[in-house]
């Protein structure tokens, strides 16, 4: 920081000498014009002579007064994985709110406890047997593992209309024509034994879908939340999904839209929207069930069964790649609770925090100042410091997933979350997983040198004033230098 303070100081007292040395001039409206005409130039030489480092510590000691970030709580850090250095730094042992940066822990925990080829099988199978005329006398199960990409139709997933169509070739296939029993779901992962819960703090509003407040709805009128969506000025005004612990169940769930005075879900559970898909298919296709969709979370006198088809997921490389990419919080959380699963056989957000905290501790993570809260970032209440960020950063470059998790990266001005920012002098050479909140805008990857280099960064920006535009541009101030580096 002294260093910092005297490249300030420096060039404070060059443009006091400039500014003094104009008192012996006579006053006149053109040469003052003349004067800040100078400064300009003065100033542009004084920073065309400093280093790349120097540059950006000019460009810190500049954000002290800068009145976006003049009364913000924010740090920096840019690490060199190589000398296993800090190359320039402030205020990185600072605890942060992180945003959607949390996800580099969750998505990389995932890979490090599933691999990145993993799939997730969705099994459809029947019980009974089948006579001659295609009566199933038994019943339609469907198996899941806990898909966090289920239906989702994105980042390589099926649509619940494509599972079932291929659900529907199968039961043709095996001439199935009637089923005398029931569609019963079986996904022991997803046994509800502990009440979930929101994290702490959640925010109101982020990426475009409403997060309701901690506790419950009761309070809370559906048909204002209704007005405000409908409203045609609202830039927020596209398909998106209310989450919120519901006051009917205690547990969290999120609704596609609030209708008259209930608040209802349109997809509460995957596999039960997928049962209840497949069973209006069936009725289409003239195949009659006779029984209901029910579901069976345990079932201690298993009957015998067969394997009909196996719908797979997309491999977990390319989920975390559309996780990461499009920073989905969704597929965020679905692998918090794989992660939970996967390390100590129970899916809760509970197991999840504590099968990632205790990874990151097994592969030496800087605890200090981390309060790891959700898999996504979406709570305020939890935090991390740029210096512990930048450290795992380092280390994952000799992982042996590296490659994967580098490619699911959003690059500068060209994909994902950054494609709009750094489109001039950084594209292409940031790699970085963004995170924004209310007041919170943050940065963190890897930094490709014009001298071919590869640096580690954070950038961690918390109650900021003006808007996250503004904040964006003194981003892009503070990492161009670092180009150079």
């Amino acid at each position: 920081m002294n260093k910092i303070k005297n490249y300030f100081s420096i060039i404070a007292i060059g443009f006091s000498s400039f500014v003094f040395s104009q008192g012996s001039v006579a006053v006149s409206t053109f040469p003052q014009v003349a004067d800040q005409q100078s400064l300009v130039k003065d100033i542009t030489a004084e920073k065309a002579l400093l280093s790349p480092k120097e540059q950006i510590e000019f460009n810190i000691n500049k954000m002290f007064t800068d009145p976006v970030l003049r009364n913000a709580n924010w740090g920096f850090v840019v690490y060199d994985p190589k000398t296993e250095k800090i190359v320039t730094a402030y205020n990185e042992t600072a605890p942060l709110i992180p945003a959607s940066t949390t996800k580099l822990l969750t998505t990389e925990t995932a890979f490090s406890l599933l691999g990145t080829q993993y799939r997730w099988n969705t099994q459809l199978e029947y019980s009974g047997s089948i006579d001659v005329e295609g009566v199933l006398t038994g019943n339609l199960y469907i198996v899941g593992s806990g898909d966090p990409s289920l239906g989702g139709n994105r980042g390589g997933a099926a649509s619940y209309t494509q599972i079932v169509n291929q659900y529907l070739d199968a039961i043709r296939e095996k001439g199935i024509r009637k089923i005398t029993g029931d569609i019963i779901i079986q996904t022991a992962i997803f046994k509800e034994n502990k009440k979930q819960e929101l994290p702490q703090n959640i925010v109101w509003l982020e990426q475009a879908n409403y997060f309701l407040p901690v506790g419950t709805t009761k309070d809370i009128d559906p048909k204002n939340e209704k007005l405000l969506i409908s409203q045609s000025n609202n830039p927020f005004n596209q398909a998106k999904k209310y989450f919120y612990i519901s006051p009917y169940t205690n547990k969290a769930v999120y609704a596609d839209k609030f209708e008259g005075a209930w608040v209802t879900t349109k997809v509460a559970e995957p596999p039960a929207f997928l049962a209840n898909k497949l069973r209006e298919g069936l009725v289409k296709n003239k195949i009659t069930v006779s029984g209901k969709v029910t579901p069976k979370i345990v079932d201690r006198e298993p009957e015998p069964r067969e394997i009909l088809t196996i719908y797979k997921s997309p491999t977990l490389a390319e989920i975390v790649n559309y996780t990461n990419q499009r920073s989905d919080n969704g597929y965020a959380e679905a692998l918090l609770k794989s992660n939970g699963f996967q390390k100590l056989g129970d899916q809760t957000v509970e197991s999840g925090r504590l099968a990632v905290t205790d990874h990151l501790q097994s592969i030496g993570f800087d605890l200090n100042g981390l309060n790891y809260m959700d898999g996504s970032g979406l709570s305020k209440a939890h935090t991390v410091t740029p210096i512990s960020q930048v450290k795992f950063l380092a280390k994952m470059m000799k992982s042996p997933y590296y490659k994967e998790y580098f490619e699911s990266l959003p690059i500068a001005g060209q994909s994902g979350t950054l494609k709009h920012m750094f489109m001039v002098n950084s594209n292409g050479q940031i790699f970085a997983k963004t995170g924004t909140l209310n007041g919170v805008k943050c940065l963190a990857g890897y930094i490709k040198t014009r001298s071919n280099k590869t640096l580690a960064f954070s950038l961690l920006i918390n109650k900021f004033s003006g808007s996250v535009a503004q904040v964006k541009d003194r981003m892009e101030q503070l990492l161009d230098p670092t180009l150079d580096l």
